[in-house]
Protein backbone atom coordinates (compact mmCIF):
# COMPACT_ATOMS: atom_id res chain seq x y z
CA UNK A 1 0.00 0.00 0.00
CA UNK A 2 1.19 3.27 -1.25
CA UNK A 3 -0.08 6.69 0.28
CA UNK A 4 -2.44 6.91 -2.82
CA UNK A 5 -3.78 3.57 -2.16
CA UNK A 6 -4.24 4.96 1.28
CA UNK A 7 -6.11 7.83 0.57
CA UNK A 8 -8.14 5.95 -2.10
CA UNK A 9 -9.20 3.50 -0.05
CA UNK A 10 -10.45 6.05 2.53
CA UNK A 11 -12.49 7.55 -0.12
CA UNK A 12 -13.94 4.80 -1.19
CA UNK A 13 -15.27 3.75 2.64
CA UNK A 14 -15.63 7.57 3.04
CA UNK A 15 -13.32 7.71 6.07
CA UNK A 16 -11.39 10.62 7.38
CA UNK A 17 -8.00 10.08 8.58
CA UNK A 18 -9.46 10.00 11.95
CA UNK A 19 -11.72 7.31 10.88
CA UNK A 20 -8.49 5.65 10.05
CA UNK A 21 -6.24 6.33 13.04
CA UNK A 22 -8.71 5.11 15.04
CA UNK A 23 -10.18 2.21 13.64
CA UNK A 24 -6.98 0.87 13.33
CA UNK A 25 -5.41 2.23 16.91
CA UNK A 26 -2.52 4.08 15.60
CA UNK A 27 -1.69 7.80 16.69
CA UNK A 28 -3.07 10.31 14.37
CA UNK A 29 0.55 12.04 14.11
CA UNK A 30 1.91 8.48 12.65
CA UNK A 31 -0.86 8.25 10.16
CA UNK A 32 -0.47 11.77 9.18
CA UNK A 33 3.18 11.18 9.04
CA UNK A 34 2.57 8.37 6.51
CA UNK A 35 0.03 10.52 4.43
CA UNK A 36 3.10 13.26 4.22
CA UNK A 37 5.45 10.64 2.79
CA UNK A 38 6.93 9.41 5.94
CA UNK A 39 8.41 6.27 6.68
CA UNK A 40 6.76 4.56 9.79
CA UNK A 41 7.46 1.85 11.64
CA UNK A 42 6.24 -1.43 10.09
CA UNK A 43 3.41 -1.89 12.79
CA UNK A 44 1.90 1.21 12.01
CA UNK A 45 1.87 0.15 8.49
CA UNK A 46 0.58 -3.19 8.98
CA UNK A 47 -2.17 -2.02 11.35
CA UNK A 48 -3.23 1.20 8.92
CA UNK A 49 -3.19 -1.64 5.78
CA UNK A 50 -4.76 -4.50 7.78
CA UNK A 51 -7.60 -2.25 8.82
CA UNK A 52 -8.77 -1.21 5.49
CA UNK A 53 -8.45 -5.03 4.17
CA UNK A 54 -10.62 -5.81 7.07
CA UNK A 55 -13.11 -2.86 6.24
CA UNK A 56 -12.90 -4.55 2.58
CA UNK A 57 -10.22 -3.06 0.74
CA UNK A 58 -8.36 -4.84 -2.04
CA UNK A 59 -5.11 -3.31 -3.09
CA UNK A 60 -4.16 -4.04 -6.85
CA UNK A 61 -0.22 -4.12 -7.53
CA UNK A 62 0.76 -1.70 -10.77
CA UNK A 63 -0.79 -3.63 -13.63
CA UNK A 64 -2.91 -6.49 -11.47
CA UNK A 65 -5.90 -5.32 -13.17
CA UNK A 66 -5.51 -2.30 -15.22
CA UNK A 67 -2.85 -0.26 -16.58
CA UNK A 68 -2.02 2.69 -15.55
CA UNK A 69 -0.48 1.96 -11.38
CA UNK A 70 -1.04 0.68 -8.40
CA UNK A 71 -4.85 0.81 -7.07
CA UNK A 72 -7.57 -0.19 -5.07
CA UNK A 73 -11.07 -2.15 -5.38
CA UNK A 74 -13.82 -2.48 -2.96
CA UNK A 75 -14.41 -6.21 -2.04
CA UNK A 76 -17.84 -7.48 -3.41
CA UNK A 77 -20.13 -7.96 -0.50
CA UNK A 78 -22.83 -10.31 -0.46
CA UNK A 79 -26.25 -7.88 -0.37
CA UNK A 80 -29.28 -9.04 0.56
CA UNK A 81 -31.57 -8.58 -2.86
CA UNK A 82 -34.82 -10.02 -0.48
CA UNK A 83 -37.06 -12.40 -2.47
CA UNK A 84 -37.46 -13.00 -6.01
CA UNK A 85 -41.16 -12.12 -7.63
CA UNK A 86 -41.91 -15.90 -8.26
CA UNK A 87 -40.89 -16.82 -4.47
CA UNK A 88 -43.45 -14.08 -3.03
CA UNK A 89 -46.78 -15.25 -1.77
CA UNK A 90 -49.32 -14.20 1.28
CA UNK A 91 -47.23 -16.80 3.46
CA UNK A 92 -44.16 -14.43 3.42
CA UNK A 93 -45.62 -10.81 3.06
CA UNK A 94 -44.13 -9.24 6.07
Amino acid sequence: MNVVQCRMALAGLGWSVEDLAREAGVPIDALLRFDSGEVVPPGIYAALRDTLQDAGIIFEDDGQLVEGGPGVRLHRSHVDEGKRPEELSSANDG
